[in-house]
């Protein structure tokens, strides 16, 4: 690995900048990096007292439940990579929970969507999150599940500072809460109003849920795993089961536009139990980077990996125009290959080992030439013919005007949108024209002094895009919004099949030591702004900060995965602070390039070990000024 440098970029004033915006961390107790500085603070005060990261993870997890409940909540998911240096290896807690049983195409089509609704009820998946984070704490922490609670608890009861991003992800959707989603007004509009960002917010149900579920689990005693396993059957089979299966059955307003009560049922929740996974993997420049399965996007990260480094990108000059061509013709080929392979493998042929193969690698690569390629160019991983949905072979004809269509029109915004972010495309210009949007979804990353570390990315059961549960505190999530309703897809709606999801964190490993955990919020971005960041250091020498803070680009070529799918082709955005020239070059070679403000794309977070010295290490984006990094 060349030495770790403190980059020195030109910006398009010509003047130079040296500074980090933050320093690197290093230290040999605990490092915790998150997208909120609660988060990170409450990870750390729990490997200051003792605990692991599997417990520090787990506490802060659940703190960000509290505190961006515009991005994730109890209701939605989360997929979480973690190293365990006592087995050597990385496992995945596969925390993406499945559709119902009752939820299948004819039933679907037959209440006239041609798309599953961005919101409300009909796109409800089995909450994962709250499993998961019980599954990562029963089977590698060491805490009680009341102590990692009670920061959660007391934030809950006793307020936090509320973000602005929260105050804009309610404001669209004052209307919708008071006429419609009543329980939704009761938490989110106190005294009617819209919060303001910093004023204190509350949520005393949420807390009442929690206190409630840690008083019934520890009925009877018995081991800590004991009562972790009744915490999960409380919320599964229990009273919070019981609320979220009625409240599923009651008709709630939607993106169509009417009422529609969803196929979520108690029999749904009680039999599922989260799965431990093996990651999807691969080997770059002697660095192990592992992933989640293809039911996430997570090997879109592995295939643009194992592309690059067929073409020698690290050979490439960092940031130049051949540079970051480079990579975005890499990612238009692994987003294609997503579009018409990805899925739960459980229900679909999804050629994992061809996709990352080096033939299939190779003959991939011959396709990236100087100039900007068009079109959504899937492969033929092993000889099968790729199959792409009706909608993105373009011979599909959809107005989104209809009802049942799953889109809201101008006129339905108050059905909310049904996506993680804060801009939406048809009243924000910034994001119709950028894609990117002022919010999207959290990340977490911690490392403790055993080696262990802990990569995680929540989100769902987002506060504006589903009726909260009344007498919970919380809504369900809408990942179901993810699934085509056309049969024979790798990502067709099924019943008990996972949703393809956007989240994707990452955990890579160097001689069998944790040497990296990362990622971030932002939807399809994540593994093209996460991969930037991990190019910049492995690649180019930049400490841990230095690569978050470096200039950040991504591409609008390929589908998107919420509403309203949009792709733009041969599109780049990119910060304002790659220089002209490099943008005359790129615009040369067929792209469309388009400003972002300076310091907008990405909210990257990492936490690993230095390979060299053995120190803990962390950092965190100053984007958006809200996540952290802390440690010692």
């Amino acid at each position: 690995m060349p030495p770790l440098l403190i980059y020195r970029w030109a910006v398009m004033d010509n003047t130079d900048t040296t500074f980090l915006t933050r320093p690197d961390l290093l230290g040999d107790v605990g490092m915790v990096a998150s997208t909120h500085w609660l988060a990170s603070a409450t990870g750390m005060s729990v490997l200051e007292q003792g605990g692991n990261a599997a417990d520090a993870a787990v506490a802060a997890g659940f703190v960000m439940q509290v505190v961006e409940p515009h991005l994730n909540g109890p209701a939605g998911e989360v997929p979480i990579l973690l190293f365990d240096p006592a087995a050597g290896d990385v496992r995945c807690v596969a925390g993406q929970g499945p559709m119902p049983a009752g939820a299948d195409i004819d039933t679907m089509t037959g209440l006239g969507l041609d798309l599953m609704p961005g919101t409300g009820l009909l796109s409800a998946t089995v909450p994962g999150a709250f499993a998961a984070w019980l599954t990562l704490f029963e089977r590698w922490g060491t805490w009680e599940l009341a102590d990692v609670l009670t920061p959660a608890i007391h934030y809950a009861e006793h307020g936090w500072p509320a973000l602005e991003g929260t105050a804009e992800a309610i404001a669209p959707v004052v209307e919708l809460f008071t006429e419609h989603w009543r329980a939704s007004a009761e938490i989110w509009l106190p005294g009617g109003q819209v919060p303001r960002a910093g004023a204190r917010m509350t949520n005393p149900l949420l807390a009442a849920t929690w206190q409630r579920l840690l008083r019934e689990s520890a009925v009877d005693g018995g081991t800590r795993e004991a009562r972790i396993e009744r915490a999960r059957r409380v919320f599964y089979e229990g009273f919070v089961a019981e609320a979220i299966a009625a409240h599923a059955a009651t008709p709630a307003m939607d993106s169509t536009g009417r009422p529609n009560a969803g196929v979520l049922a108690g029999d749904d929740l009680a039999r599922w139990v989260c799965p431990v996974e093996d990651t999807a993997s691969l080997v770059y420049r002697g660095y192990t980077v592992h992933k989640t399965g293809p039911w996430g996007q997570g090997p879109v990260f592995l295939q643009q990996l194992a592309l690059l480094r067929e073409l020698g990108v690290d050979g490439i000059p960092f940031l130049s125009a051949e540079y970051i061509h480079t990579i975005v013709e890499c990612g238009k080929l692994a987003f294609a290959d997503r579009e018409a392979w990805y899925g739960d493998p459980d229900g679909a042929d999804v050629p994992l080992n061809d996709l990352l193969s080096t033939a299939y690698t190779v003959e991939r690569s011959a396709l990236v030439t100087p100039d900007a390629s068009n079109g959504l160019r899937p492969g033929s991983p092993g000889g099968r013919e790729p199959r792409l949905p009706a909608m993105l072979r373009g011979n599909h004809e959809r107005t989104g005007t209809a009802v049942g269509s799953g889109e809201p029109t101008a006129g339905d915004f108050a059905a909310g949108t049904g996506t993680p972010t804060l801009g939406d495309s048809r009243t924000d210009p910034v994001v119709e024209r950028t894609g990117v949007a002022r919010g999207d979804t959290c990340h977490l990353d911690v490392v403790d002094a055993s080696g262990m570390a802990v990569s995680a990315t929540p989100s769902g059961g987002w506060l504006h895009s589903s009726p909260a549960i009344p007498g919970l505190g919380f809504a369900l999530g809408t990942r179901g919004q993810m699934t085509w309703l056309e049969p024979g897809l790798a990502s067709s709606l099924r019943p008990g099949r996972r949703p393809r999801t956007t989240l994707t964190p990452s955990l890579a490993v160097r001689d069998g030591r944790p040497f990296l955990a990362f990622g971030t919020p932002g939807g399809d971005q994540q593994d093209q702004w996460s991969l930037l960041f991990f190019l910049a250091h492995v690649d180019h020498g930049l400490g841990l900060q230095a690569a978050t803070d470096a200039p950040m680009f991504h591409s609008m070529h390929h589908p998107g995965s919420f509403w309203p799918r949009r792709a733009r082709e041969r599109v780049i955005v990119a910060e304002s602070r790659i220089p002209e020239s490099t943008i005359a070059d790129l615009t040369r070679r067929g792209h469309t390039v388009e400003r972002a403000e300076a310091w907008s794309l990405g909210r990257v977070s990492a936490a690993g070990v230095d390979p060299e010295t053995g120190f803990l290490r962390a950092a965190a984006t100053a984007r958006g000024a809200q996540g952290y990094a802390v440690g010692r």
